[in-house]
Parts: C-alpha cells; sequence; structure tokens
C-alpha cells in the first residue's frame, strides 16, 4: 500500500487509533488492578493490626499471648519483612513491643512522613524498613485512657504486590499485543474489502479505455452507484458530442465540395485562359486541403471517444497481399512480420490507412523489395502503455534529410511523376499525433527509406 493510496490513509488512521486505545486501555487495566491488589494486601493488614489491638486493649491476659495470637509464621523469621510494632507514646521513654522478625530494628512512622488519619483513624502507605525494604505500613494510634496510648504498626513485605502487579502487566502486554496484531489483520481485510468495489470501477473504466468494454456494468454499493451512474451518463454524453461534431464536418465537406466541383467545372471550358488554369490550381489545392482536415476531424473524434483493440498481424498481412496484387507488374517483393501479440489502441480502419499510405509510398519508389515489421516495445515505466514500432523499408533511392523534412510537410511532392496530392505522409504523421504516436523517416539498412511508426499498443 502506497502512503498517497486511499488504503494506506485507512490503515495508518485505524492503526493509530488502535494503539492509542490500547495503551490507555492497558493503563487503566493495570492501574485497576495494582490498586485492587493493594486493598486485598491492606485488608490482610488492617486484619493482623485489629488483633494487635485486641491484644493490647485486654492488658490483664499474660503478656506471651498477645504476641503469639496472630498467627503469621513469617512474624517470627528475622528479616521476612512482615513485622508489627507497639509503642507506647505516653511514656517519657517510648515502651516499644516488635515482632521478632524485626530483629533490633524499629519500624519508622508514617505520622512522620506527612500522611495523614484517613476516616477509619489509620495510616497508610509505603516505607523503607530493615535492610532498604520496601513495606507497605499501616499504624493506628489507640487511646486506652488511664492505660495509655499506643501506636500500633503492621507491615508486609511489598515486593508482593509489585510482582503479582508486574506479572499481571507482562500478561496483560502479551495479550493486548496478540489482540493489537489480530485487530491490525482484521483491519487490513476490511480496508480492502471495503475498498473493492473501488478497484473493480477503476478496473472497468481500463476495460473502457483499451477497448474491452463499453460501460460501467454491474452492481456497486450503494455510496459508490451515483460515482458509476454518472461516469456512464459522462461516456455517453462524450458519445453524443463526437458524433453531432462528425455530423457537422461532413456536412461542411459536402457543402464545400459542391461549389468547388461548380468552379472546377467552369473553369474547365476555359482551359486556355490562364486565370482558368490558376482557378484549378487552387481549387485542387482546396480539395487536398478540406480532405486533409475532414480526415484529422474524423480520427480526432475516432481517439476522443472510447477506443477499440485492433488485431494488428491480420491487418498487415491483409495489406501485404493488397500491395502485391496491386504492383504485381512490377514484380515487387511485401515481405511482412508481425508480433502475433502486437495491439493497436484504435479502429482497424485508421491502422490500415495510416500503415497503408507507408506501404504505399514505399512500394511507389522501391526497385524490387519492401519490408513490413511490427514489434511490441514495453512500457518504459510502470503504469505505462506498451508502444508498437511499425518498421516499413524499401530499398529505393531513400530520401535526404531536407526531403525528409520537405516530405512530411502538408501536400509537398518531390516528384510529379508519381500519382498522389502528396498528402499520405503528412497525413500519416498528424494521425499518428493524434493517437499519440510518432512517425519518423530515416535510412534503409537496404539502402532506401525507412519510416518507423509508432503508437499505442495494449
Amino acid at each position: 500500500m502506497r502512503q498517497s493510496s486511499l488504503a494506506t490513509r485507512l490503515f495508518l488512521s485505524a492503526t493509530a487509533w488502535l494503539v492509542v486505545i490500547l495503551a490507555i486501555t492497558g493503563i487503566v487495566l493495570s492501574s485497576v488492578y495494582r490498586n485492587a491488589t493493594e486493598r486485598a494486601f491492606d485488608r490482610r493488614l488492617n486484619l493482623y493490626l485489629r488483633t494487635l489491638i485486641a491484644e493490647v486493649a485486654t492488658p490483664d491476659d499474660p503478656p506471651d499471648r498477645q504476641f503469639q495470637s496472630l498467627g503469621e509464621p513469617l512474624f517470627e523469621l528475622p528479616l521476612s519483612g512482615w513485622y508489627w510494632q507497639i509503642t507506647r507514646t505516653d511514656a517519657d521513654k517510648p515502651e516499644v513491643r516488635a515482632s521478632r522478625s524485626l530483629w533490633d530494628k524499629k519500624l519508622p512512622k508514617l505520622e512522620e512522613q506527612g500522611i495523614e488519619l484517613t476516616a477509619a483513624g489509620i495510616r497508610i502507605g509505603y516505607v523503607e524498613g530493615p535492610e532498604n525494604q520496601d513495606l507497605r505500613m499501616v499504624e493506628r494510634p489507640v487511646d486506652l485512657g488511664s492505660d495509655g496510648k499506643f501506636l500500633v504498626s503492621v507491615a508486609g513485605d511489598a515486593t508482593e504486590i509489585f510482582d503479582e502487579t508486574r506479572s499481571f502487566d507482562y500478561y496483560l502486554g502479551g495479550t493486548f499485543t496478540a489482540l493489537g496484531i489480530v485487530l491490525l489483520l482484521t483491519t487490513v481485510f476490511q480496508v480492502n474489502y471495503g475498498l473493492a468495489p473501488l478497484k473493480r470501477i477503476s478496473e472497468a473504466i481500463a476495460d473502457i479505455r483499451s477497448g474491452r468494454a463499453e460501460r460501467l456494468e454491474g452492481e456497486f454499493p450503494v455510496e459508490i452507484a451515483p460515482l458509476a451512474r454518472e461516469t456512464n451518463a459522462l461516456i455517453d454524453a462524450n458519445r453524443e458530442i463526437v458524433e453531432r461534431a462528425r455530423t457537422h464536418v461532413g456536412n461542411l465537406a459536402h457543402a464545400i465540395k459542391t461549389p468547388l466541383s461548380v468552379i472546377v467545372n467552369e473553369a474547365t471550358t476555359h482551359a486556355a485562359d490562364p486565370f482558368a488554369a490558376k482557378v484549378m490550381e487552387q481549387a485542387d489545392v482546396m480539395r487536398d486541403q478540406v480532405a486533409h482536415h475532414l480526415e484529422r476531424a474524423r480520427i480526432a473524434a475516432r481517439v476522443t471517444i472510447v477506443s477499440t483493440v485492433t488485431e494488428v498481424a491480420p491487418a498487415i498481412e491483409a495489406l501485404r497481399r493488397t500491395m502485391e496484387k496491386i504492383y504485381r507488374e512490377r514484380s515487387l517483393t511485401v515481405e511482412a512480420t508481425a508480433d502475433p501479440a502486437a495491439r493497436f489502441r484504435g479502429e482497424r480502419q485508421d491502422l490500415e490507412e495510416m500503415v497503408g499510405n507507408l506501404v504505399d509510398n514505399a512500394c511507389k519508389w522501391a526497385a524490387s523489395r519492401v519490408s513490413v515489421e511490427v514489434t511490441v516495445q514495453p512500457p518504459a515505466q510502470a503504469g505505462a502503455t506498451s508502444m508498437l514500432r511499425i518498421v516499413v523499408d524499401d530499398d529505393g533511392r531513400g530520401l535526404s534529410a531536407v526531403e525528409r523534412a520537405q516530405v512530411l510537410r502538408r501536400g509537398q511532392r518531390l516528384d510529379e511523376s508519381k500519382p498522389g496530392s502528396g498528402l499520405g505522409l503528412s497525413i500519416v504523421s498528424d494521425l499518428a499525433a493524434l493517437y499519440g504516436g510518432q512517425l519518423t523517416l530515416g535510412d534503409a539498412p537496404v539502402g532506401g527509406l525507412r519510416a518507423e511508426l509508432r503508437l499505442p499498443g495494449v
């Protein structure tokens, strides 16, 4: 998919939104899971905290019992990461009782870190414990009146929270990555499936332009149907305009030919008069000019409308047989070779007229041999069309560079002894240009003239 294509733009925009949505969703889910893990951890700490407060509130029980009733072996294991501590805060010298796991260390106070009491009367937060351990701690001040004031603290190893959250993030990241890949593949499928009708329209228009179809046929989605309908209407309108133009040109030609015929007939009756001879000469020029421009208009009209496709090899073979019959008395040999894959993007009669003019001109000047070769040249770049190369060689006397330029001018003839109006090569050059092709003249390997005609292929 090219960056400038509609499919690429849709894919990139969908990908951008997909990345943003998955990233935001991942952050939210990770935060929710972390909070849920912390709440579960805090409930465990609060359970131990309430148990300790109950022990402190019953001072008549044996001293040993209040430290053994938590039922958690980690409080007995030195520096295990699980600790409790009870500090009497109303005495001159604070009395501290702690779990065996705390050893000779002390827990920090959340109050000193600026953490405020919650509505439940406790403080909770993260602290750094013994051996630089990360701890999650909860503490609560307890006032027992005459029995004293205490600060009860319970801390647990916060790495349990971190490890569980990190594990969840890994699983979440892997799941979202797989989900993202699946969604991207789905997006590619949806884009290609959704734009398939546009591709079908593009292919149908290419078929119309190459002559394989005349209209956009088939059913299209509701969003694209108006485009197909308007395209067909434009094709029909274009055909009608061209047909009207061709009709007007034909009417004009007949309107001009009739007065010209009258002028020529009148001048013929006074053939001895120099003025009449001049009138006949100019009338012939006018007739040639009318024929030339009518031919241009006819071909231009056919080129303007949707073109057809012509098989080249059969047309060239038919011309070869025709020319051999016409020039049979001169014993000319007309050879023709054509690539079977050669296709001309135009009508057959136009191809026959252009190539026929070239072959006829070669037969007029050839000594004994004329050759015609048709090859297909591949496109010069991606997206371009192939070109037909039609080479007509003869073994006549050939032409100099000045003479080549002269014969391509409209109505110029080098030898009045040869039949014709002198418009043949100039008409071929003009018609080839209308089709987007070109006619060039050069020296043939056999010594005569080489006429090379390039026309659009398929």
